[in-house]
């Protein structure tokens, strides 16, 4: 009260001011309500780039999102889906293009067709890797292509369809850049896709063994001089059209090389910085690998924790394809997959990842062998925010200025890439009025919030001045991290276990506005 008289005084000698403006320019500590929330630290949250991911199988079924799998810790069955963040389709160019202008994504009745209105159904965005190279796996390519002129390599021709087309092909060039812009002008949307593998070439698409000419017809400077024009030129395209969605690059050793390993390339840094540059993401498909994913490769992720995120795939393949046991670590024993996922799970943890992968064939011995590192992903890998401490005013008169004091806190590994160019900063905080029935009345976004920031063990705070302008009477505080390219909508959600309104705002204290 003292405070008031106070002010009262130097009013009434300089004349400068009103008893309404003195009323308003002082929040005491009876007006303020602290709010500690409660965190959440086991439930899984759907949030972008974050997560576990479904793999699905090109054959997989709408059946597929309802396949059941038995924790032994928890003495029942669980869906995989109700800990998944996305579904990653990996599949071929001409899976999704069979004919010149024809998609199946637009084709209702058609298996991927199915599938993607599965993931969507459920809330859950895709993500796609787009594979060329016929090698391995046979017609990658669409046959049109070829027809059209296209050149390829062919390497054993016993396989006459398995064709491979050089990347550096003017007729190739001109029907992929057709295909990605059609491609990104369905699924460049933050609603239904999670986030895009955007080179593709090369075996499996890895980015490893790319064919750019016959082997032994291109000099080592005229390899490193493609390789580069190629990876500027898929990369741009592929940044032009997926302006919203997140990109991800395989980082490895030889990315882009026309050989499948060996030693350090002089320019992979480079030309991976270029990329990263245009705001791609890391990723790696050998976690758990510790040849392929080796020295090299754990620094290099070292290097871009908390500026890009960092997705992982485990290498191993436990259900009879790969001599897993032989792995130079000496850790995995030959019938036990649940070592394999432990060596993977490290390696994440290591590398901070944000994404770790159910793999079609290797999903079961997460949940029936190592559930509790399931678990820990979900309590502890990629980023999992909260405030942890929130004032608010409790009585305000109209008009008036007041201030929020916030402070947050990531309790995961990795980190929240509000920097990526095609996110743009756009998730921030804000605290909303709600009515009796939860309805937004007021909004008011604290712009200077960023929460790529927030690192694990490092808590951030902010003293946020706004002017509450809301019609007198009873309202109840409420704050989320909202999109502001999407009209301030919830997008991220928090992790704690006060009420939380349909919508995603979490409700904080009553508020009196007089």
């Amino acid at each position: 009260m003292f405070r008031y008289l106070l002010m009262a005084l130097v009013c009434v000698l300089t004349t400068s001011c009103t008893k309404e403006e003195v009323l308003s320019a002082i929040t005491e500590p009876g007006d303020t309500t602290v709010i500690k929330l409660n965190y959440n630290k086991t439930s899984p949250l759907r949030n972008p780039l974050n997560g576990w991911v479904m793999y699905a199988a090109r054959g997989a079924t709408d059946s597929y999102w309802d396949s059941e799998y038995y924790v032994p810790e928890l003495g029942k069955k669980v869906k995989a889906q109700d800990y998944t963040a996305a579904c990653y389709i990996r599949t071929s160019w001409a899976n999704l293009n069979p004919s010149d202008g024809v998609y199946t994504w637009n084709d209702p009745n058609s298996q991927l067709g199915k599938l993607i209105m599965g993931a969507e159904k459920r809330g859950i965005p895709i993500a796609f890797r787009i594979v060329v190279d016929g090698r391995d796996q046979g017609l990658n390519t669409p046959q049109f292509v070829f027809d059209a002129g296209a050149q390829f390599y062919l390497e054993n021709p016993t396989y006459p369809t398995w064709k491979t087309p050089y990347p550096q092909d003017p007729i190739f060039r001109q029907y992929y850049t057709k295909f990605i812009e059609a491609f990104g002008k369905r699924f460049n949307d933050p609603a239904r896709t999670s986030f895009i593998d955007g080179y593709g070439l090369g075996k499996w698409g890895e980015a490893h063994n790319v064919i750019y000419a016959p082997p032994g017809t291109l000099t080592a400077a005229e390899t490193e001089v493609v390789k580069e024009e190629v990876m500027d030129w898929v990369t741009g395209l592929y940044a032009r059209c997926f302006t919203r969605i997140p990109l991800a690059i395989n980082y490895h050793r030889v990315v882009g090389h026309p050989t499948s390993w060996g030693s350090l390339n002089p320019n992979t840094e480079r030309l991976l910085t270029k990329a990263i540059n245009k705001g791609y993401c890391l990723r790696q498909d050998a976690f758990g690998m510790t040849d392929y994913y080796s020295n090299w490769e754990r620094q290099f992720a070292k290097t871009w924790n908390n500026k890009r995120p960092i997705l992982m795939e485990g290498g191993w393949i436990t259900t009879g394809t790969h001599r897993y046991w032989i792995d130079p670590s000496g850790k995995y024993r030959e019938g036990h997959p649940e070592d394999v996922r432990l060596g993977e799970f490290d390696a994440s943890a290591e590398a901070k990842v944000n994404m770790m992968d159910f793999r079609v064939g290797e999903i079961n011995s997460w949940f029936e062998k190592t559930f509790s590192l399931v678990q820990r992903f979900v309590s502890e890998g990629g980023y999992r925010l909260y405030p942890d401490q929130v004032s608010v005013p409790r009585v305000v008169k109209k008009g008036t200025q007041t201030t929020i004091t916030h402070r947050w806190r990531n309790m995961g590994w990795g980190y929240c890439p509000n920097n990526l160019p095609q996110w743009n900063y756009k998730y921030k905080v804000a605290f909303a009025l709600l009515d009796v029935r939860n309805n937004v009345k007021k909004l008011y976004v604290d712009s200077n919030s960023e929460p790529s920031n927030w690192l694990k063990d490092n808590p951030v705070s902010y003293n946020f001045k706004t002017v509450i302008d809301a019609p007198p009477g009873k309202y109840t505080w409420a704050v989320a991290i909202v999109d502001t390219s999407e009209e301030n909508e919830p997008g991220i959600k928090l992790a704690v276990n006060n009420e939380t309104t349909r919508s995603g705002w979490v409700k904080l204290a009553e508020l009196q506005v007089q």
